[in-house]
């Protein structure tokens, strides 16, 4: 509890925040450092670097510089919660299908909810597309937080609502 302000929700611990990096992530970062510092939970910050095999062995170089401009970013990142008085920890993973990484790292360090951004996809390029937010919502074992309009999955009261 900080300023008078009560943490919305009971018995949050540990939230794991994961980002690309994007403008679709800033909002959910402020979610995050928001209900970090209100709840006073510790916050995990995750970032996956995605590539396959073939273009790691292709172009490492490529690899290694968005591997070298995501830590910076997730430096910032962590910057960021600190000054808020967050304990903040931050995890980077290269790899295919970045839901999987999301969800074994929520899983390994026993978060209760994951905050991530979305891609603004719609209709049929959603689907043919994917998302990971929704895989993430699909496998996670805790609430999803999505940011404003985003679909949020509550493990424990087992449904899914819009915001």
């Amino acid at each position: 509890m900080t300023n008078g302000i009560v943490c919305p929700i009971t018995g949050l611990k540990k939230i794991l925040f994961a980002t690309d990096g994007s403008q679709y992530s800033e909002a959910a970062l402020r979610e995050a450092v928001n209900l970090s510092k209100t709840c006073t939970t510790k916050l995990f910050v995750l970032a996956v670097i995605e590539v396959n095999p073939e273009y790691a062995t292709l172009a490492p170089q490529i690899v290694e510089k968005a591997e070298e401009e995501m830590r910076e970013h997730l430096a910032a990142v962590k910057a960021c919660a600190e000054k808020e008085g967050i304990d903040c920890e931050v995890i980077v993973h290269q790899g295919e299908e970045p839901y999987k990484f999301i969800v074994e790292e929520a899983e390994k360090k026993g978060v209760d909810m994951i905050v991530m951004g979305r891609h603004g996809r719609k209709g049929l390029k959603r689907l043919l597309m994917g998302s990971v937010t929704s895989r993430v919502i699909g496998h996670a074992p805790c609430s999803v937080f999505g940011g404003e309009g985003i679909e949020i999955s509550d493990r424990n009261g087992g449904g899914r609502t819009k915001r």
